[in-house]
């Protein structure tokens, strides 16, 4: 018995010591300057689709003009962001509340980690920086994702992981 208490003592002590160790390693982004090596892809499609989505993200999202929407999304757009109605007019009004048009940079401002394209689809994957809940006034990073689906050239559907409000 006095064995036992020992061994869930020390494994209490060590599960407590190694918690810290159980965070997972920062999320980093690549160089702003690199972004362009992201687009490559040996199938020309799968090029064309990365290119577009980036493209897209840079004039649209980034540099609010709006007025581009149209060169990029599908009429009939599917939004799957609880924050935003479908369709390219929805995704106007939207952004349209906040966004102020800009001069169009050469790459996406937030911090991008990759650009993955598959088929039709393609993923902005991004690092995020949080609070720590369990460590006030410090931050960690994570990942954060928005998925594209292409068809006939334009954003035809979008997924993200916003939550309503």
């Amino acid at each position: 018995m006095k064995n036992l208490t020992l061994i869930l003592t020390m494994s209490g002590l060590l599960c407590a010591f190694a918690l810290p160790v159980l965070a997972g390693t920062p999320v980093t982004a690549i160089a702003p300057a690199s972004q362009s090596q992201l687009l490559q892809s040996p199938d020309p499609q799968l090029a064309a689709n990365k290119k577009l989505v980036f493209d897209f993200w840079r004039e649209v999202i980034d540099a609010g003009q709006l007025d581009k929407a149209a060169t990029y999304l599908t009429e009939g757009y599917i939004q799957h962001n609880p924050n935003i109605a479908d369709g390219r007019a929805a995704f106007v009004a939207y952004f349209a509340q906040f966004s102020k048009p800009s001069p169009v940079q050469s790459q996406i401002s937030l911090p991008l980690v990759n650009i993955i394209a598959e088929g039709p689809y393609v993923t902005l994957v991004f690092v995020q920086t949080l609070p720590d809940k369990t460590n006030p006034g410090k931050t960690y990073t994570t990942t954060a994702f928005d998925l594209f689906r292409i068809a006939d050239g334009k954003i035809a559907e979008h997924w993200d992981s916003m939550r309503k409000g």
